[in-house]
């Protein structure tokens, strides 16, 4: 709100007025009521107390009611409510006639100790989510097929070179009862032409069964874009970066000290 407020000169001498000699009773009409007749006498002093007035500004009003509206709306979102930092979700995907390929990279995850302190209980992975073709620019999300990159793996593809090749295999149940109803075969192996790579992906599930094969030709390019996400990930994939932003020069020598597994001040104090 803006207030403007009439200023006053230093305060005149107080006044008597005679109703009687005030030759225009406009200016008076609050007195007009009176009896001509009486003499009245009235002092004042027409400065001495400044009238006020406000002028309300609307504009003003209208940024206080949105700023108390972003106040309460950044206030209920639900990360600052739970006090935990915004997460995002990144993927990178390449579209062939035959089939997609997407590669989105997944976290890894640490459990408390009763120190206080994280230990990594399993590592990050990139997850590659194949769907075949169901027509022009159209592909069948609901036939997809999964493979995880592990970080050695990863490291295998990053230092693939362009006639070279790889294959991965996987049995999601090995160890466990339904070990070997369920195979998965990568394949990456260098185009005719040396232009790229295919990746081809075999799945045979004895539990559903399934038996596809899905496989997409990657350009030099594409192969170029994904070896570098490859290399930028890896580390946060081990959970280093976890470490790298915990770690102070303060806290370095007392760390070595209190755990000498760790610590390179061990091997060479022997």
């Amino acid at each position: 709100m803006l207030q403007l407020q009439l200023l006053s000169s230093p305060p005149l001498t107080p006044q008597t007025v005679n109703l009687n000699s005030i030759s225009n009773p406009n200016l008076f009409p609050s007195f007009s009521s009176l009896n001509s007749s009486q003499t009245r006498s009235f002092k004042f002093n027409p400065l001495s107390k400044p009238s006020k007035f406000s002028l309300k500004c609307r504009q003003s009003e209208y940024f206080d009611q949105k700023q108390r509206f972003n106040d309460s709306s950044s206030s209920s979102s639900p990360s600052s409510l739970a006090g935990l930092p915004a997460r995002f979700y990144v993927g990178h995907s390449i579209y062939k006639g035959k089939a997609a390929l997407t590669v989105e990279p997944r976290a890894p995850e640490f459990v408390p100790l009763d120190s206080g302190a994280f230990k990594i209980s399993r590592e990050g992975f990139v997850l590659l989510q194949f769907a075949p073709a169901a027509g022009v620019r159209q592909y069948d999300w609901s036939r997809k097929q999964v493979f995880s990159l592990s970080v050695t793996e990863i490291g295998t593809l990053i230092s693939l070179g362009m006639r070279e090749s790889c294959e991965f295999f996987h049995d999601p149940f090995k160890g466990k009862s339904d070990e070997g109803k369920v195979r998965k075969v990568l394949k990456v192996e260098p185009l005719p032409d040396g232009s790229g790579h295919f990746f081809n992906l075999g799945v045979q599930n004895k539990l559903l069964n399934v038996d596809e094969n899905v496989y997409i030709p990657i350009t030099r390019g594409e192969f170029t874009v994904l070896k570098s996400a490859f290399s930028f990930i890896l580390p946060y994939l081990l959970g280093w970066h976890a470490f790298a932003n915990s770690t102070k020069p303060d806290d370095t020598s007392r760390a070595n000290n209190a755990n000498p597994r760790y610590g390179g001040d061990y091997e060479w104090s022997r």
